[in-house]
């Protein structure tokens, strides 16, 4: 057999592939270390006790490397074992002057099929850009000549690398120390948590371990705890499912409106000790909960595997997001504070409702829990009825990392007048909903002035323009697709394809391939892709697994699996047509649609056709379509040449826009999150001054709002959040009962001024003038100075209209996010780990 030496092709997108989840590199970090290991390895293999059994294939354009290997091999009597290989058409001189000295070079070459020429040329591109990198021999081979400086360089590092070829340390350079690197943070300074690396054996076998013990384990039923006490409802109680197997695995207790009462009160008793501490205290206390959390990170994977039929990649990094959470919250908290002193105070607003759904039933309850906590406030934690055990799990991490049980309280409800009574008790100060738009519709009919932050639906797309690098946006598109069986509300259900590449034999071969080789199968097989769905499926996703509209065909036609009710493999319908059910209609599964457009245009407007703006994204090389879409896209969360889902705290804070935000809108995982979540007392009477109003709304507005935010700094990607204009006016509607000594109506002229924003103002009691701003379909949300009763709420949520009731306070730094929208944009700035070869588009400026 012959044994081939080559330096390793990929140093640049291995170095991409680590900045991104936090690992260390597994390759050497230096030019200069690879070729004293390429030299260590020449050395070793050309000896005669290696060469007995084998052919030694030593593959390089360095002739220094070529010289020294045909040297060794003479000296050493083995030359009739070695073999000089080179890329034919590389260096086709050098190849000639070899084969003189040798005898014979082999030389390689791609050989393709005409429909696969694209694929052949990207190959040669990746070939090219790693010859002509600065320190590469192929680089100097132009002008290189004996005696010539270029000579005297390359010289200097062969004898460099052979000199630290005995020295150079093999040791692996990735392993299990890399866990919980991102605990240490320097400054008080934020960093993500990194996720597990399954190359390494001892944290593969780890969790491995752990899935095999909670795939056979025995649960004991789950109780309530309220007060700090756990409760058993014996006579009360549900079932929690295994999703790859259908079997029950576990029961758990489920509360009544009696205990919701308990739970509440007890909420606002415990949660004034807890509110009393400081905003360094609490953190202090999140970040234990995080070193609980990533000591706990196989024993979690384990529990998701199991309750919600998560697959091994997906459950890692859902823990690296809730350890995100926890650090992340509590330096926001201390930083929020600072920021707004002495001006303004904030102070908890209380007993905060956390209502999270079961696609990520660990890293959104935490990051719910974690926010309402750092900002000091109590927490009832209703977990999603079909994951109970995940919700479980994650309340016994944050009570053991110190956060008094007291405080946070778990409180399984069913979805009936109980649950209704727990989201509108009038002691509850706020809920946080993760969940379907008509979820969040219905709490708000059952308490109009609920004080609800939340994340609902989205239907997003994913645009493919001419000008894309199409086989890495099929990539990128199948994963945004089918990640977590499709149940993500950040999956890319539809593909918008510009014509040429819609009608391209190649395009659809590859997407079809691509989606077929997914694994599909029990969450419980490590090798799974595209696990179970969470039940069977409802009426909108049946009818998208099983019809065909007009104008539809399969590309890809999804099959429910004859033994397991929850599995299905994934699907593909082209020729959907704007405007369609599927085009229009959150489906949360398996299948994705694709349309055909005529231009960059026309799929832009498709895009946004959607009630929802969650995310979306575009894969063009065209910086100028890039630019385009990136001006007029209307989602929370836009991507640029990479998937749509995957967000990561502070890189890539979430939440959406329309229809897929109610509330606040401020992003889960971004700087503005826990301010909503406070209420703010202004502590200096001087600043209602319309001068220092005037002043504050300058700098804030300038240092912050005004340009774009990048704090991760990765290189591989460029991550910015930014500010954008609201679209319309906003209706500010001024109670009677409110008098502007205190200038709130003032301050809010000069913020919404400051932002740019169009403001009506209306008294509240001029209903004609109310219903004919809202009538002009104009108005985006309305802000509201003092108070409006129940019967105006419900006829602007009826109208889809936000409300913000939050005080007026003299502070830009607080009051201009209620005249501004956030966005989120991730761009890939890497083509093949070549930093800068990806277009970037213009966001204007942008500091750390």
């Amino acid at each position: 057999i012959k044994v081939r030496l080559v330096k390793g092709a990929n140093l640049a997108m291995e170095r991409v592939e680590a900045e991104l989840h936090g690992w260390t590199a597994a390759t050497y970090a230096t030019k200069a270390d690879v070729d004293a290991s390429y030299k260590r390895m020449v050395d070793w293999c050309l000896r005669p006790e290696h060469t007995a059994a084998v052919r030694v294939g030593v593959a390089s354009h360095n002739l220094f490397d070529v010289a020294w290997a045909l040297t060794l091999a003479d000296a050493r009597g083995v030359a009739d074992r070695v073999e000089i290989e080179m890329l034919e058409g590389m260096a086709p001189a050098e190849a000639r002057a070899v084969r003189r000295r040798a005898g014979r070079v082999l030389l390689y070459a791609p050989v393709t099929q005409r429909r696969d020429f694209a694929n052949a040329v990207a190959y040669l591109v990746r070939r090219l850009d790693e010859n002509t990198t600065r320190g590469n021999y192929l680089r100097e081979a132009f002008t290189i000549t004996p005696g010539s400086p270029e000579f005297a360089c390359q010289a200097d590092l062969f004898r460099s690398a052979v000199a630290d070829r005995v020295t150079l340390s093999t040791t692996p350079r990735r392993g299990a120390a890399d866990d919980g690197a991102a605990t240490v943070h320097p400054g008080g300074l934020f960093a993500n948590e990194p996720d597990t690396d399954f190359a390494v054996a001892v944290d593969r076998v780890v969790v491995l371990t752990a899935m095999r013990r909670w795939q056979h384990a025995a649960i004991d039923p789950l109780p309530l705890v309220i007060a700090g006490v756990e409760v058993h409802r014996d006579a009360r109680q549900a079932e929690g499912i295994d999703p790859s197997t259908d079997v029950v695995r576990y029961r758990y207790s489920l509360a009544t409106s009696a205990d919701v009462d308990r739970a509440v009160a007890s909420a606002r008793h415990a949660g004034a000790a807890w509110g009393a501490r400081t905003p360094a205290e609490r953190a202090a206390v999140l970040d234990a909960v995080a070193d609980v959390m990533s000591g706990a990170r196989a024993e979690t994977i384990g529990a998701l595997v199991l309750d919600g039929g998560k697959t091994v990649m997906e459950a890692d990094v859902e823990v690296s997001e809730a350890i995100d959470f926890a650090r992340y919250y509590g330096r926001g908290a201390l930083a929020l504070a600072a920021e707004t002193a002495p001006t303004l105070a904030g102070s908890p607003i209380g007993p905060v409702v956390v209502t999270p759904p079961w696609n990520f039933p660990y890293a959104i309850p935490a990051g719910g829990v974690l926010a309402a906590l750092a900002a000091g406030n109590p927490v009832i934690l209703k977990p999603a009825p079909q994951v109970v055990l995940a919700s479980w799990v994650l309340a016994n991490q944050l009570w053991q990392g110190g956060v008094p049980r007291g405080v946070l309280q778990f409180l399984p409800c069913p979805d009936d007048e109980v649950g209704r009574r727990l989201v509108a008790h009038p002691d509850v100060s706020a809920v946080i909903l993760t969940g379907a738009r008509e979820t969040a519709d219905l709490f708000r009919s059952w308490r109009p002035d609920l004080h609800l932050l939340a994340e609902t639906s989205g239907k997003n797309a994913l645009v493919i323009t001419a000008a894309a690098d199409v086989e890495a946006a099929v990539s990128d598109l199948v994963r945004s697709a089918f990640g977590h069986a499709g149940q993500k509300c950040s999956a890319a259900s539809v593909a918008i394809v510009e014509a040429s590449v819609y009608d391209s034999p190649v395009f659809r071969r590859q997407l079809r391939d691509a989606v077929t080789s997914l694994r599909v199968g029990s969450a419980w097989d490590p090798a799974t892709a595209l696990g179970p769905l969470i039940g069977p499926p409802g009426a909108a996703l049946t009818r998208a697994l099983t019809t065909l509209e007009v104008g539809e065909t399969w590309l890809v036609e999804p099959q429910a699996d004859p033994v397991v009710a929850n599995l299905w493999s994934p699907g593909v319908k082209l020729g959907v047509a704007p405007g369609s059910f599927f085009h229009r209609t959150e489906c949360f599964g398996p299948v994705l649609g694709v349309m055909r457009a005529p231009d960059l245009d026309a799929a832009i407007a498709w895009q946004n056709a959607t009630a929802f703006g969650l995310t979306g994204g575009i894969a063009s090389l065209d910086v100028d379509e890039v630019n385009r879409w990136c001006e007029r896209v209307e989602v929370g969360n836009a991507y640029v040449n990479r998937g749509t889902t995957g967000a990561v705290v502070q890189r890539q804070p979430f939440g959406g826009w329309k229809a897929s935000a109610v509330g606040p809108g401020a992003k889960a995982g971004g700087p503005n999150y826990l301010v909503a979540l406070q209420r703010w007392t202004v502590l200096d009477a001087a600043a209602w001054d319309a001068a220092a109003v005037a002043a504050s709304a300058d700098e804030w507005w300038t240092t912050t709002f005004a340009v774009g935010h990048d704090p991760s700094g990765l290189v591989a990607e460029r991550n910015v959040l930014r500010y954008r204009p609201l679209d319309g006016s906003v209706l500010v509607l001024v109670a009677d009962s409110v008098r502007h000594d205190a200038g709130a109506l003032a301050v809010a002229r000069q913020m919404a001024g400051r932002a740019g924003t169009r403001i009506d103002v209306v008294r509240v009691n001029d209903q004609r003038a109310i219903d004919v701003a809202v009538a002009s379909g104009d108005v985006t949300k309305v802000r509201v100075i003092g108070e409006i009763g129940a019967e105006l709420r419900a006829a602007l949520a009826a109208a889809a209209i936000p409300v913000d009731d939050a005080p007026v306070v003299p502070h830009g730094r607080i009051e201009l996010l209620r005249w501004v929208r956030e966005q989120a944009v991730s761009v890939t700035t890497h083509r093949y780990g070549n930093v800068g070869a990806g277009p970037v588009p213009d966001l204007g400026p942008i500091t750390g």
